[in-house]
């Protein structure tokens, strides 16, 4: 299965048209989440993706909640939101987890999530699926512009158990574009130029 994999968006219409020309070469499009800026603009920016003929997996970033990411997609039916929760596609089980985690220096606004909330959102998650987090592992692809590194221990501690066949992220834009290996797994940063990506 040949999927093209982004994240942070950040209502960047022209890249997001990017993507979809890129989409034609793959069979499941993945975002990794904050496709608007400050939940603005999330409908026009997921709008450029309507017209693709591909299966979607999202999950939401910090700068937009599950609930409006659901309802931008309403009457979508090949987009898929997840969050704690899991779908399969050509036999290929995608499991996602979406907001910043830990919780984001932000402010109210940001839609973020403890380490423990995190921890129980993924206790669902099955070994050797594709893991989808809007934030990166802690330690892998995690490093800010200011070199610090940012990521979850809860989603680290999930990849080492259940060694996900890949572990796509973003929320990190220091990152944008690396893929490391944290054991087994690759954790792809996505960013907002795509990686092409196969699995299966």
């Amino acid at each position: 299965m040949k999927l093209l994999l982004f994240s942070d968006l950040h209502n960047d219409l022209a890249a997001a048209r990017r993507l979809v020309q890129l989409a034609g070469r793959a069979d499941v499009v993945v975002g990794a989440g904050d496709f608007c800026n400050v939940h603005q603009g999330l409908a026009a920016c997921l709008a450029e993706f309507r017209e693709m003929d591909k299966p979607l997996i999202l999950v939401a970033g910090n700068n937009e909640t599950t609930d409006e990411l659901r309802a931008a997609c309403g009457g979508w039916a090949s987009a898929r939101v997840l969050h704690g929760s899991g779908a399969t596609i050509a036999g290929v089980t995608f499991f996602g987890i979406g907001g910043g985690i830990p919780t984001t220096p932000f402010g109210a606004w940001s839609y973020d999530f403890t380490e423990e909330q995190a921890a129980a959102l993924l206790a669902p998650c099955p070994a050797g699926c594709v893991l989808v987090s809007h934030s990166p592992p802690h330690g892998a692809a995690d490093v800010s512009s200011r070199g610090q590194s940012l990521g979850s221990v809860a989603v680290r501690k999930a990849v080492e158990r259940l060694r996900p066949a890949l572990m796509v992220c973003g929320h990190i834009h220091g990152s944008a574009g690396k893929t490391v290996m944290l054991g087994e797994t690759p954790v792809v940063n996505a960013g907002v130029h795509g990686v092409e990506w196969e699995v299966g």
